[in-house]
């Protein structure tokens, strides 16, 4: 049964229910030991986290800085924080040096928590450009801090601040005096199209977000929920908190590049996900298949026809399926699919929430097809996550992104676009009343930017309003609609979809870069490096024929005449891609002008 206290208290809370029960399975920074700690003893270093941030003379709503990968230490600091009824605002591991300083200004960042050696070297070089900032606190202890730097120190040394927990009494006062109204959290959108805003979060809206999930989804006490997004993402935030309001004991994964290890390690039955990591399974288990003998493709394709039309044709649409075909289905799923999913380490899967981006509907099908319950969803930072949501065990429709959530009134403006309103939606932006004035209508509805529609009760996007392209042949283009098609391909990793204000669209393409290396050689082509081999006209002809078998559903004005693939993979050093790794499309056109200008040569 859910505990959803205010979350000033709530570890506190589920310390007493639970005790000695296992709460956080982790490994130390650049560890490979799984360790786990009890939610008393996670109890126990909140506390002392409070009484040491009070001791540093942290005051009510004052904001805290969080620059981190996901960590124990992590979930410690922000609810020490929320306890004592301070502000956390997390910032992205990734994050440039000049967006730290901007919201270290912005939000006159007294005290700056750091994850590891990269983190802490660029809070030290911008401290000199930050007036308001005086700690920097640093969570790996491996992390070499200079005798010269006085303003550094190790959270181990700022736990003893809290030692004994001197300021208890003051603590647990401020604990009763909190309110719903009061900010938890301001989280700096990274923006595809402009500079960060900060989101202001109460924790009402929090405790709206926990309500209204609990009816949809059934995290309970006996999962094991992997956090593989960083908290810095609203989609992770109110997804791992929600988990632990439920009692769930939660898997911390520190580095994403290693999660499908820390699957096969720690077999989680939740997790979630961003459409990205759910394409990457897809392309990898196809890969292994193509690989195959004749035999066990034939075996593999025939049952996942059969996980179709069990899964997707029956059950999504609310309707039993015959016995013949669910008594062939238990019989594959058994031998066939279970197989799959041990090689994931998800043997135990429960469910799997994914949002963040559109879906592809044949990535959709797949993860259902082999017994993995994807509950797709739609939200945004300014919503506290989840808008709708497929409701667990309830039909759905494959290309839906679910039924809204208890709470959410939701609108279609004549335009086109989702309108929103309810207790989960943010108040506004952090000093930014001008932006907050444009983010809301007249009658108080917050404008999305994105376009969909209500069919049956179930909403479904079409496209990014901003994102929106018109061809100078007056033809309106959805990018990110293309590019979700195209991304299934195993070739590729990245692309982006060119087309604004030109004649026909085209794409620029990051191809993954090992498979081309093994096609090349496989087929006699010779190069001497990653430049000459995306230029080779024969790759560039192999990778446009599969991109037209799957484009042949769009119309034509829709489809990639022509594409480059570039030798380099995006980089957010130079702000092509936002710390959530969406593209800014504007700094691509800027930096590929030539490249994109000769695709467009007669």
């Amino acid at each position: 049964m859910q505990t959803n206290s205010h979350m000033s208290v709530l570890i506190h809370d589920q310390a007493k229910k639970y005790g000695d029960r296992e709460m956080l399975i982790y490994q130390d920074f650049g560890g490979s030991e799984w360790k786990s700690l009890s939610w008393q003893e996670v109890s126990n270093t909140v506390k002392q986290v409070s009484n040491a941030l009070l001791n540093l003379g942290v005051k009510v709503q004052e904001n805290i800085g969080i620059f981190s990968q996901n960590s124990v230490q992590y979930i410690e600091c922000d609810f020490g924080a929320w306890g004592i009824r301070a502000v956390t605002i997390p910032f992205y591991a990734t994050s440039s040096e000049q967006q730290i300083q901007f919201m270290v200004n912005d939000a006159k960042v007294r005290f700056l928590f750091v994850g590891e050696q990269e983190q802490y070297d660029k809070a030290r070089r911008i401290f000199s450009l930050c007036p308001t900032l005086e700690r920097i606190i640093v969570f790996d202890p491996h992390v070499v801090i200079p005798d010269n730097d006085a303003t550094a120190i190790s959270f181990s040394d700022f736990l003893k601040l809290g030692e004994n927990l001197p300021r208890q009494t003051e603590v647990e006062k401020l604990q009763k005096e909190a309110t719903f109204d009061d900010i938890a959290n301001i989280l700096y959108t990274s923006g595809t199209t402009g500079d960060s805003k900060g989101v202001i979060l109460t924790h009402g809206q929090f405790h709206a977000a926990f309500i209204a999930n609990d009816k949809c989804v059934p995290v309970g006490e006996k999962d094991r929920v992997m956090n593989f997004l960083p908290y810095t993402h609203i989609f992770e935030r109110g997804w791992a908190i929600l988990s632990l309001t439920e009692g769930a004991t939660m898997i911390v994964n520190t580095y994403p590049i290693q999660v499908q290890q820390s699957m096969r390690e720690t077999h989680p039955t939740c997790m979630s996900a961003v459409p990205r990591f759910w394409e990457k399974v897809y392309m990898g288990v196809m890969e292994k298949i193509e690989s195959s003998s004749a035999v066990q493709r034939k075996l593999f394709m025939h049952a996942l026809n059969v996980g179709r039309k069990h899964n997707i044709e029956y059950l999504s649409r609310g309707k039993k399926p015959p016995v013949a075909l669910h008594l062939e289905y238990e019989m594959l799923n058994r031998t066939v699919f279970s197989l799959v999913r041990k090689e994931l380490g998800l043997e135990n899967a429960h469910f799997f929430p994914t949002a963040g981006a559109a879906v592809s509907a044949h990535v959709e099908e797949f993860v259902h097809s082999i017994g993995i319950n994807m509950v797709v969803g739609y939200g945004l930072t300014e919503s506290l996550a989840t808008v709708s949501c497929n409701h667990f065990g309830d039909p759905f429709t494959v290309g839906s992104v679910g039924i809204p959530i208890e709470g959410i009134d939701i609108k279609i403006s004549e335009e086109g676009e989702i309108l929103l309103k309810g207790p989960t939606i943010t108040i506004g932006y952090y000093n930014r009343d001008d932006l907050t004035k444009q983010a809301f209508t007249e009658d108080g509805y917050f404008r999305t930017g994105d376009a969909g529609y209500l069919k049956d009760g179930e909403l479904f996007l079409t496209e990014r309003i901003k994102d929106l392209f018109k061809t100078s042949n007056g033809k309106y283009i959805a990018p990110q609609m293309i590019e979700s098609k195209l991304l299934v391909d195993k070739y590729i990793d990245q692309i982006c979809i060119i087309a604004d204000q030109r004649k026909f669209v085209s794409a620029l393409i990051i191809p993954v870069y090992s498979l081309l290396e093994e096609y090349a050689r496989a087929h006699g082509i010779a190069f001497v490096d990653r430049s000459e081999l995306c230029a080779d006209k024969r790759i560039v002809s192999m990778i446009m024929e599969r991109i037209d078998t799957l484009q042949q559903q769009l119309a034509h004005y829709e489809q990639v005449k022509r594409i480059t693939l570039l030798p380099e993979p995006l980089s957010m050093a130079k702000g092509e891609l936002t710390n959530t790794l969406k593209i800014r499309r504007r700094v691509l056109n800027e930096n590929y002008k030539a490249l994109i200008d000769k695709m467009y040569e007669d």
